[in-house]
């Protein structure tokens, strides 16, 4: 890493007990571990987004958003105007 920081983080005793444990077992420090752990969840959280763009009807979707609610949506719900092309 170039560029750090350092954070404060509190964990609960059981998840510190956890981390400890398999930072350990893993042969590496709880920063690393820790580190390699949130990079892992933010690239893992990524490609999650990514996958279900690539499934998304867009067709369905927007069928759904034309259908006519009871009422309408309360202010600062209102779906944005598309720019014409």
């Amino acid at each position: 890493m170039r560029d750090t920081q350092t954070y404060p983080l509190r964990l609960p005793r059981s998840l510190k007990a956890a981390v400890e444990r398999l930072s350990r077992d893993d042969r590496t420090s709880i920063n690393q571990f820790v580190a390699t752990a949130v990079k892992v969840s933010a690239l893992q959280t990524a490609t999650y987004f990514a996958d279900r763009q690539a499934r998304a009807d867009f067709k369905a979707f927007d069928k759904i958003m034309r259908r006519k609610g009871a009422s309408a949506p309360r202010e600062g719900d209102e779906m944005p105007r598309r720019k014409a092309p």
